[in-house]
């Protein structure tokens, strides 16, 4: 299948870089990128792992999504875990049967080999997890790759649009790739729940590992996540953000397009 990457902005324009011919690495990770329940007050325990989320959300109907997040190498991550932070779309919010498409960056040592963020795209079809990075996402830039290592102290643009019938992601408007929608046979032409989030992953709770810079997100000088615009909606942006650890991580400075985020974790 060939598909021409569509803009994510309002100019006509397009990303010019759209050679295909490196196929996306298929990583594996002992634990997926989980998006947090609906309604979650603490940490969950799912998918082999412990988790433990800081997230803003909005319910409305859009075809897509973009936040700008900085990226960091956040300290403690176990060899088995992960944190991160990402920008998810979901066509239902039961995360058992829902379709989800995804994308961030994650320090994960069993998907990438070391403690530095990566890019990374994820998605799960009727509640089943996939695998980063591949499983038939389809790479067409060669600037811009899932899985490659990015700076920590940047901040970065990333999105997610469904166009031409693919669902694109999007890194410093950049459409490096996308999954086709055939992967959902045609039910994931929209999202009705989008959450922007920092995540860890632990084999038990509570965790050591930081997230985001390890500063609370009540604190001056924590991470953030801004700039959140909605595509092909009617609705204006207005996140809600919620904690399910707050004595280990915790956010700040919310208004309906932005908020800060992180912790050091329960150490």
């Amino acid at each position: 299948m060939s598909a021409t990457p569509p803009s994510d902005t309002d100019s006509s324009s397009l990303p010019s870089d759209t050679d295909s011919s490196t196929p996306p690495s298929t990583a594996d990770s002992s634990s997926p990128t989980a998006a947090p329940p609906s309604g979650s007050e603490t940490g969950k325990c799912w998918y082999g792992a412990c988790y433990s989320y800081v997230t803003g959300r909005q319910y409305t109907d859009t075809t897509g999504a973009s936040v700008n997040m900085e990226q960091a190498s956040p300290a403690n991550v176990a060899a088995d875990g992960h944190s991160l932070q990402e920008l998810s779309l979901q066509n239902s919010d039961d995360t058992t049967t829902a379709n989800t498409i995804e994308i961030g960056w994650t320090v994960d040592p069993g998907a990438n080999g070391d403690y530095q963020p990566h890019l990374f795209v994820y998605h799960w079809i009727n509640g089943h997890q996939t695998c980063y990075n591949g499983c038939g996402f389809v790479q067409v830039s060669t600037s811009v790759t899932a899985g490659m290592a990015l700076a920590p102290g940047r901040t970065g643009t990333f999105g997610l649009r469904f166009n031409q019938g693919n669902w694109w992601a999007y890194y410093n408007d950049v459409a490096f790739g996308y999954f086709p929608e055939s992967a959902w046979s045609g039910a994931f032409t929209s999202a009705q729940v989008i959450s922007a989030f920092g995540e860890v992953s632990a084999d038990k709770e509570p965790s050591c590992t930081q997230m985001g810079n390890g500063v609370f997100g009540s604190k001056n000088g924590a991470s953030s996540i801004s700039g959140y615009k909605l595509f092909g909606a009617t609705d204006q942006p207005e996140f809600q953000v919620s904690a399910t650890d707050p004595n280990s991580y915790n956010y700040g400075s919310v208004t309906g397009t932005s908020f800060s985020l992180g912790g050091p974790g329960a150490c």
